[in-house]
């Protein structure tokens, strides 16, 4: 079923956050009705008050709504929209909700429900292009191979290597593996992960090249036979196989346009033998040793999140280009009405993707609220985003919350406009990874353009050897967050009474008074895990922003933020109560949840004897596995069962010395 465009009455856009918000901005562009769909927790959320009409989905876990094929279909036809937007993620390749859309009559904005089961089977996928001539990584796995069966092969392809889903993309699942040791380990959770994310655990396993780098070619095609590429996207710099900054054109391309346009040709030839119309990204790996070289990794079969940057610095006939408006018209049944001559590129663009997560705890998910927000512009300067002050951020999605990107004339203008812009934004209330970001743009190798997918990795490593910490405000962090905790706080104002003048009772203030030389009073702050006794000074430094949060601050410099808790003494001495029983320098007997999650596995049942080291279970949060180690040996017992919902710090286990132990 093909429409005019103009006759797209109606959309429903079937996705939440930043990607919802872009899509309902080129509707209301275009002039379209734009209908939004939301879960529970997504009640109050942006792209719900930006669109036309919304359409509550379901409870909080996206299987429940925004994976619910019949509830977004329930909306579409409720709504009587002519055509569903996908997005990215979620649904985005599912041929299911594409089958549906043509069994009710309503276009589906993306391509053909054959396109989307052939390029999301990998294995199929692979061998395809390869009958089309194009060069494939060595690799091996059929649907239905047991973990014996891979092992073999994994035999034969060679450490090291990547086990990956034959469904699904963007990286999840993916496990590394040096060597045949770390092979049922890595298959057990590529498994796991697989068929949770994609309902279908079939894996493949692929040789893992040396140094690669990820470039990936953006392509555009219609019914009517026309198929164009506009340029190349570096998408090198990624961290558990996430990508964390992109940009166009590839440093490694360069000023080679004939490596661009045999880039170009091979995306097109793997576009047009797979019958697929719309948007969509050919992925390849490159080896820096041999940048000539390039492989088919994948094809994604929707918009991708850092298509921003191909806006940035693509042009078709003179025309800024607007991926999502394209997306529009090839669905609508219209020709693309350009050439690959008409298509032009521009300096360049970065994009460095803004995430909640603690990069001094690991990248663990962070979840809270907004409680305060400060988005960047300027020159060049591009966000999206769904981020509003007062925002509460859960762990039921993905962690991206928004995108900053910077055009430049040259890549040394677009970093260092992105750096600025970084380094404006402010996001107090949860951990984010900004001043990672910027970290990571200072590199050498990244100035230099010497990218590859390792490198985040390495520049990690090199981080926790020397004990540096990205999130780090300077020493005068400290005297600022004590002097704001401590004047004008509920229990101060209360203790002390007021501050100016004399007090009838002297005797009895808690402010720091005392006959002789004036000593201030002092503070337990706790902030990335450690401790100290602050003295309050009389006034809070300068130079930070500051956002209360109970009986906490959040502080926030340069892109930089982080919580500065005040540690109370009835919280001390029930602390040091429970030690008096503990053997010294015992580790503590409970197994907390570092961050807020999903139980997805329990390894061990209570009364089973545990040894320190090993994983007693597994918490989920934010598409991010973390195992929970036993801390001490004993005889566990399990407060939580899979499926369970869990705060962080939530005692998990907490495990017994064996008898005769612990006296």
């Amino acid at each position: 079923m093909t429409k005019s465009m103009s006759r797209f009455g109606s959309v429903l856009v079937a996705n939440r956050g930043e990607i919802a918000c872009r899509v309902i901005r080129t509707l209301q562009a275009l002039g379209i009705r734009s209908v939004a769909v939301f879960s529970d927790a997504d009640r109050d959320a942006l792209h719900v008050r930006m669109a036309d009409a919304a359409v509550r989905l379901g409870a909080a876990p996206a299987r429940e709504s925004y994976l619910n094929v019949a509830a977004v279909m329930a909306a579409a036809r409720a709504e009587r929209v002519d055509a569903v937007h996908p997005g990215y993620g979620f649904l985005s390749e599912s041929p299911e909700l594409a089958r549906a859309c043509a069994e009710a009559g309503i276009v589906f904005v993306g391509p053909p429900v054959a396109a989307i089961e052939l390029m999301g089977d990998k294995m199929r996928a692979k061998a395809h292009v390869a009958g089309h001539g194009v060069a494939v990584i060595p690799g091996a796995g059929e649907p239905g191979m047991s973990d014996a069966e891979l092992a073999v092969a994994a035999d034969a392809v060679g450490y090291p290597l990547i086990v990956k889903p034959s469904a699904g993309g963007g990286g999840k699942g993916m496990q590394l593996v040096d060597d045949a040791a770390g092979l049922p380990d890595a298959l057990a959770t590529a498994r796991r992960i697989a068929r949770a994310a994609f309902g279908d655990d079939a894996l493949l396993v692929e040789r893992f090249l040396s140094r690669p780098r990820h470039i990936e070619v953006q392509v555009l095609a219609d019914a009517h036979g026309g198929v164009v590429h506009l340029g190349e996207r570096e998408c090198s710099l990624q961290r558990r196989h996430q990508k964390v900054v992109e940009e166009s054109p590839s440093p490694l391309v360069g000023a080679d346009e004939g490596l661009r346009q045999r880039m170009g040709l091979a995306a097109c030839d793997v576009a047009r033998s797979a019958g697929y119309t719309g948007v969509g990204t050919v992925e390849f790996l490159v080896s820096a040793d041999r940048p000539e070289e390039f492989f088919f990794m994948e094809m994604n079969t929707r918009l991708q999140v850092e298509h921003p940057v191909t806006e940035l610095v693509c042009t078709i006939a003179g025309r800024p280009l607007d991926l999502v408006e394209q997306q529009l018209r090839v669905a609508a049944g219209e020709p693309l009405g350009f050439a690959q001559s008409d298509v032009a590129l521009s300096g360049h663009a970065i994009e460095a993707r803004v995430y909640a997560e603690d990069p001094d705890t690991g990248f663990l998910p962070s979840t809270g609220t907004a409680l305060s927000l400060r988005e960047p512009s300027g020159d060049g300067i591009r966000v999206d985003s769904a981020l509003y002050a007062g925002m509460p951020v859960t762990a039921d999605y993905d962690p991206m919350l928004s995108k900053i990107s910077a055009w430049g004339a040259d890549r040394a203008q677009a970093l260092g406009r992105l750096d600025r812009a970084l380094a404006d934004t402010l996001l107090l209330g949860l951990h984010s990874n900004i001043a990672f970001l910027r970290a990571l743009l200072a590199d050498p190798a990244v100035g230099a353009g010497e990218l590859d997918t390792g490198l985040i990795g390495r520049m990690l490593d090199d981080a926790h050897e020397t004990g540096h910490e990205f999130s780090a405000l300077g020493e005068e962090a400290l005297p600022a967050a004590a002097a704001l905790l401590w004047h004008g706080s509920p229990w101060n104002s209360a203790q002390a009474g007021p501050r100016p003048g004399p007090h009838p009772d002297l005797w009895h203030r808690r402010d720091g008074w005392r006959l002789g030389r004036h000593r201030p009073p002092e503070i337990m702050l706790e902030t990335s895990g450690m401790r100290q006794l602050v003295p309050v000074p009389e006034e809070a430094p300068h130079g930070f922003d500051a956002a209360r949060d109970g009986d906490a601050v959040w502080l926030g410099r340069g892109g930089a933020s982080a919580r500065f808790r005040r540690v109370h003494r009835h919280e001390l001495l029930a602390e040091t109560l429970a030690q008096l029983d503990r053997p010294k320098g015992a580790a503590a007997p409970e197994v907390r949840s570092p961050m807020p999650g999903t139980i997805v596995t329990v390894t061990v049942a209570s009364g089973d004897s545990v040894t320190a080291g090993q994983v007693v279970a597994t918490v989920e949060a934010m598409k991010m596995e973390h195992r929970l180690l036993a801390t001490v040996d004993g005889v566990v017992t399990i407060g939580a069962a899979e499926g369970d919902p869990v705060r962080q710090g939530q005692v998990i286990a907490t495990i017994a010395p064996h008898e005769g132990e612990g006296n």
